[in-house]
């Protein structure tokens, strides 16, 4: 292993618990760092995938099984996964996710409902309208993630999709106290806001 390869990139934090710390382990062959980077992130990518799965999809189990899944297979491949930045592996594995959502849907759309219709149910799912309504507001959110700094992106998505308290993202994302993180967190908000105004 080089040198380059045992120093964390710039910015990432380096506690014993760090995500930085966890891989190095993984690639030594530890499989309790794999555990615990199962446990860090599972519950919070639920969080995430629950809002982007259509209403007939949201169950739970659904949700838990497909994110232990993407967990699976993106582990499966950690060893070759380069850090390049605090929220790496985050942005990594929500992008894995989205893409197993993304992949759910298209199955789901081939096959179709496997449910006979009753006629005399009423559909509570949003209309047409209110769908193209939400998913152009998603789109504008993401677009204005997108131009935000690395570091306002990755505490909005920390407090905002991963669901993640103030004290997590000290722990996590290596902010020096909770208030640090709640002002930089609401900073970033306040950025993301300006960016999604039409």
């Amino acid at each position: 292993m080089s040198r380059d390869r045992e120093r964390p990139a710039p910015g990432l934090p380096n506690g014993p618990d760090s995500t930085f710390r966890l891989l190095e382990r993984i690639r030594a062959g530890d499989m309790a760092a794999v555990e615990d980077l199962f446990a860090r992130y599972s519950a919070p990518l639920q969080r995430w995938a629950s809002g982007r799965l259509p209403r007939w999809a949201r169950s739970a189990a659904e949700t838990q099984d497909l994110v232990q899944e993407t967990l699976l297979q993106a582990f499966k491949k950690i060893e070759s996964f380069e850090p390049q930045g605090e929220g790496a592996l985050q942005g990594y594995l929500r992008a894995a996710l989205k893409n197993r959502i993304v992949d759910e849907l298209r199955r789901f759309h081939r096959r179709g409902d496997a449910t006979a219709i009753d006629s005399q149910i009423v559909d509570d799912a949003p209309s047409p309208l209110d769908q193209a309504i939400g998913a152009e507001a998603v789109e504008r959110y993401e677009r204005a993630l997108k131009r935000l700094k690395p570091e306002d992106r990755e505490i909005v998505i920390a407090r905002v999709e991963m669901g993640w308290t103030y004290v997590e993202i000290v722990e996590r994302l290596g902010r020096p106290t909770p208030e640090a993180a709640r002002k930089a967190a609401q900073r970033a908000l306040l950025r993301l806001a300006a960016e999604m105004r039409p």
